[in-house]
């Protein structure tokens, strides 16, 4: 933001029709409501007086701009469209909630407590994004308008980031795709959430972006005579049926696109289903709808051929978010395979606006029940909340955020669980006693571990013995909350009781002894016995893992020198250790504590040939990749990520302070390792050629070479070592021109 001189008559005007268009979309609205909205207005337009954007523009057009989308995209009343109006009043003027509070009631106070940042960090080791989250999502305790309005705010800010700075521009891009784009899609806005989606994808990859957005329009237009000639006969048949419809077709997203080439590592034209026909039709009251969806579907594919393994009736089984329609795919003409969905207006209704549909429709749908038993299972886990703000959001993301699979029980109920849940989810997902005493499962009647992930659809029973007890390796492969805590809850318990055995055995070797149970003795066992502090000590003891062998010989050994004892356990060592051991490692770690020199994240850091930076294990960019880089904790040293990869987009989004602008420079020492994927029509003397291209022409040093062939075609990768991403090009363009090469990829990690 920005001070300047006060609104010209140009910005008053637009000001003014803008608050007029706002009024005029509030239709239900009493005069009394447009009053108080009225003065909504007046009070933040007082407020943010003189103050700009980034862009230049009077600062009130964002609240009034977030109102509008409150109102018209979302459907929200009067008190969230006046808290939209207010919600930077408190961050970013002198007001406080209180004084919401006098002027417009304890309802539009609370929403805009609840969506104004926290002041200053409460705990300096945790990310201050992570906190403002957390404030946010704790919200859907009491009141899910908050995090609507919030979805609002974030939309605006999204289609305006062209004024922000890079590095602003991905963070903001990271945090919205990391946790308000999915926020958006569990809470039913598929419109928001798409557009969210896109917006992130324009700035933390623009040049995929722009490629994609500029095939997709051209594809549009050559599209047109093929989606006609599709509908034409569809429109005759349901006329044939009198049911009354509206058909259109919908692009796939840009981002969605863009997914669908990473995943399956294809090319733009490889993507075969770029859009979708929508059948959205009013149903008639005497039929359930279900019925009726079905009967369409019958009735298309009497004209075209469906795909039967993908169809999705999310009619009969709803989404979480209470997303509901019939979706199947139908060759087309040309042989071109067609993405066609099924849906009354209600669901068409519910999947543009989400949640505020599902209150205009008060029904008791399966959809709405869908939705409802998300929204309690998110209030579960909130009060369940235990853990900082960063694993704390991190949880809430991976078990309420993402895909959902249905799995059933041997008597056929139906379960449901986050995508990667493994059997031992399930058994805890059933009662906590299934899931203490698991010892296998049974998937389909075939016997897997407790650790099998599971896939949609399948059958599931768990196997058990009263012998069984959780174990701390189940949370290293459980991925719901439930199933964690519950573990958590039992191993402590275990550990409790384990503990107080192994005290009371300890102390009664002691009492043999005639030796009082003090911290002296206690250290000198924790020393002698190897272990990490006095709880260790005591709860292996119990647990019976650890032998107390020459106990009373440990005890009645003399004392070391207070100094040795000292940095003993200072350093984890042995009271044993010579004196000039520990001089040398005190020394070292010394040394090794002197303060580097820090790291400004507001300039540019080049990348240079001495490699004084770290590349990233998770996704190993090499130079010309679009990158972007983090500080450590002591912001001394630069970590060199992709800018697409997803621990850089979970690293912005929780951690903005650490980003630093990160360029490369020219590197022809150093070399980088990259992975192509391979794959052609297997022919003698093949190899021989790739070796010859790579390793003789090319001059590029082979790491590993794996290939595998069967009937006829051979796949495979190659690891090498590069300069950069140019090297890299003409070492695929050189081998996509082998005889007999089908494809050359390289592996996205």
């Amino acid at each position: 933001m920005q001070t300047s001189s006060l609104q010209t008559n140009s910005e008053k005007k637009l000001i003014k029709e803008q608050l007029e268009e706002l009024l005029s979309n509030c239709r239900n609205s009493t005069a009394e409501s447009k009053g108080k909205i009225r003065k909504a207005f007046d009070f933040a337009n007082h407020a943010h007086m003189g103050v700009r954007r980034k862009a230049g523009e009077p600062y009130i057009l964002h609240p009034l701009t977030v109102a509008l989308i409150v109102v018209k995209e979302i459907g929200l009343g009067e008190d969230a469209i006046c808290a939209a109006l207010l919600h930077d009043v408190v961050e970013d003027a002198d007001y406080t909630v209180e004084d919401i509070r006098f002027s417009f009631g304890d309802k539009v106070a609370e929403l805009v407590d609840g969506l104004t940042k926290i002041e200053g960090v409460f705990d300096k080791t945790q990310s201050k994004q992570a906190e403002n989250f957390r404030k946010i999502l704790l919200t859907l305790m009491t009141d899910i308008n908050v995090i609507l309005i919030k979805l609002a705010d974030r939309l605006h800010n999204m289609r305006t980031l062209d004024a922000m700075t890079e590095r602003k521009q991905f963070q903001i891009a990271s945090e919205t795709f990391y946790l308000f784009a999915p926020l958006a899609d569990r809470l039913g806005f598929y419109k928001i959430k798409t557009e969210l989606e896109d917006l992130s994808l324009k700035y933390y990859e623009p040049a995929a972006y722009k490629e994609i957005k500029e095939k997709i329009d051209k594809k549009e237009i050559e599209s047109e005579t093929f989606i006609n000639n599709f509908e034409i006969p569809i429109i005759s048949k349901l006329k044939e049926a009198e049911i009354e419809f509206v058909i259109n077709s919908r692009f796939k997203s840009v981002y969605s696109i863009w997914r669908k080439m990473q995943n399956k590592n294809v090319s733009f034209e490889e993507v075969y289903d770029l859009f979708a026909i929508r059948i959205v039709f009013k149903p008639n009251n005497n039929l359930p709808e279900r019925t009726q969806c079905w009967a369409i579907y019958s009735l298309i594919t009497e004209i075209y051929r469906p795909k039967l393994e993908r169809l999705r009736d999310w009619v009969g089984t709803p989404k979480a978010n209470g997303y509901e329609a019939l979706h199947c795919t139908l060759m087309g003409p040309e042989g071109v395979w067609v993405e066609v969905q099924i849906k009354t207006e209600r669901m068409d209704d519910i999947a543009e606006r989400g949640i505020a549909a599902h209150w205009k429709y008060k029904t008791t749908s399966q959809s709405k029940k869908e939705f409802d038993n998300w929204l309690q299972q998110v209030r579960e886990n909130l009060m369940a909340n235990e853990e900082n703000a960063e694993t704390f959001v991190a949880k809430f993301k991976t078990n309420l955020l993402l895909p959902e699979i249905y799995v059933f029980t041997p008597k056929g109920e139906q379960r449901k669980l986050p995508k990667g849940a493994t059997a031992l989810d399930f058994a805890y997902d059933i009662h906590t006693q299934i899931g203490n005493r698991a010892i296998a499962a049974k998937v389909n009647y075939k016997l897997v571990p407790l650790n099998h992930i599971l896939k949609s659809t399948d059958q599931v029973e768990i196997i058990t013995t009263r012998t069984q007890k959780p174990k701390k390796e189940w949370l290293d492969f459980v991925t719901t909350v439930k199933a964690k805590n519950l573990i958590k809850s039992a191993l402590k318990s275990e550990v409790k009781e384990h503990s107080k055995k192994g005290k009371e055995i300890i102390d009664k070797k002691l009492a043999d002894l005639g030796i009082q149970p003090s911290a002296r003795t206690y250290r000198k066992l924790i020393e002698a016995y190897k272990q990490g502090n006095k709880d260790a000590l005591f709860s292996n003891v119990g647990a019976g893992l650890l032998n107390l062998d020459n106990f009373n010989k440990v005890i009645r050994e003399n004392t070391p020198q207070k100094w040795v004892q000292y940095w003993s356990m200072q350093l984890g060592l042995s009271g044993r250790s010579k004196i000039k051991n520990l001089r040398k490692i005190v020394e070292e770690r010394q040394q090794l504590n002197e303060k580097p020199e820090k790291i400004n994240p507001k300039s540019t850091y080049l990348l240079k040939d001495d490699l004084s930076y770290k590349i990233a294990e998770c996704c190993k960019p090499i130079p010309g990749d679009e990158i972007i880089g983090f500080t450590d904790d002591s912001a001394s040293i630069i970590t060199v990520h992709k800018r697409k990869c997803a621990t850089a987009m979970k690293l912005a989004a929780q951690h903005a302070e650490k980003i630093v602008n990160a360029q490369w420079s020219v590197h022809k020492i150093l070399s980088f390792l990259a992975i192509l994927e391979i794959r052609g029509i297997d022919r003698i003397g093949i190899l021989r050629d790739l070796t010859d291209i790579v390793a003789d022409r090319l001059n590029v040093n082979i790491r590993k070479l794996n290939i595998e062939s069967h009937d006829g075609i051979f796949e495979g990768f190659i690891e090498l070592y590069v300069h950069d991403l140019e090297d890299l090009n003409i070492l695929i363009n050189a081998v996509q021109h082998i005889k007999g090469m089908d494809s050359v990829k390289r592996v996205e990690m």
